[in-house]
């Protein structure tokens, strides 16, 4: 199985120093409050085995305007080919959540966990006072693609922990359906953090208000496929869009659309 990606990631954390840490775009009406990262703008590392495109810095990707989005710290779209993967290695002090959009993607770590998530599931580690996990792509014949999301923690040092769960896909047609919360209590997963995440899948033409759910929290806005509007920013797939100081936006899909909202704190 499996091949290892060359990630400095230690250093990069190092660097990432948390804040803002971005500038806002020069081509939207709301420019003091908004960051507009084009698909092709990403950073991309392609190993063979590996294809994966970084929204922020990452590995052999550094770019000191795109450390991290608040607590967002990275955000890698990622696809695996068959029968490959990331071998074991460490974490710490992150919170981890894996999206998986097509494909099984097989899960080990040293809490003795072993899991497969497919689409549908999201999955979440608390890496803490620190775990070991190995990850890959566990078809003969097809690769894997999933999202990882890396959040800056409110806690240091937790116990770390793992969870999963597979939402219903219908819950997301049309509406936002929440999959992540700083409550266990909530729907989704949860996280050491006030932030939430949400996916829609809308048809043509539907629109919808987000409501901003912690004073002081932005949004980022990553686009799966399709095209969509953020107020008055026009946004294709794989599109990044990050808006802060507003209480509420609106979303409309101008073609079928998939999208993952993040509202996570701008300070941390």
């Amino acid at each position: 199985m499996a091949a290892i990606a060359d990630n400095n990631i230690d250093e990069l954390q190092k660097l990432a120093i948390p804040g803002f840490n971005h500038i806002p775009t020069t081509n939207s009406n709301q420019m003091a409050n908004s960051v507009l990262h084009k698909a092709d703008t990403r950073g991309e590392a392609n190993h063979g085995w590996l294809n994966s495109r970084h929204t922020f810095s990452f590995a052999h990707y550094y770019n000191p305007d795109r450390m991290h989005f608040g607590a967002l710290r990275v955000l890698n779209d990622d696809r695996v080919q068959s029968g490959m993967g990331f071998g074991k290695h460490p974490h710490d002090n992150m919170e981890i959540i894996s999206i998986p959009l097509e494909g099984d993607l097989e899960h080990q770590d040293s809490m003795g966990n072993t899991a497969v998530i497919r689409k549908g599931d999201i999955q979440v580690m608390s890496a803490g006072k620190g775990i070991f996990h190995q990850e890959y792509n566990r078809n003969k014949d097809s690769e894997v693609k999933f999202l990882q999301i890396w959040v800056f923690p409110n806690k240091r040092d937790v116990q770390p922990r793992y969870d999963q769960l597979t939402m219903n896909l219908d819950d997301r047609h049309n509406k936002l359906q929440q999959i992540l919360s700083p409550s266990p209590d909530d729907a989704g997963v949860w996280i050491h953090q006030d932030a939430w995440f949400h996916i829609g899948h809308f048809d043509k033409g539907v629109k919808t208000d987000y409501n901003i759910r912690k004073s002081g929290n932005g949004v980022y806005v990553f686009v799966l496929k399709g095209d969509v509007t953020v107020n008055e920013t026009a946004l294709n797939t794989r599109d990044g869009f990050g808006i802060w100081d507003t209480e509420k936006f609106s979303i409309t899909a101008d073609s079928e659309a998939e999208f993952l909202l993040m509202e996570v704190p701008m300070a941390v």
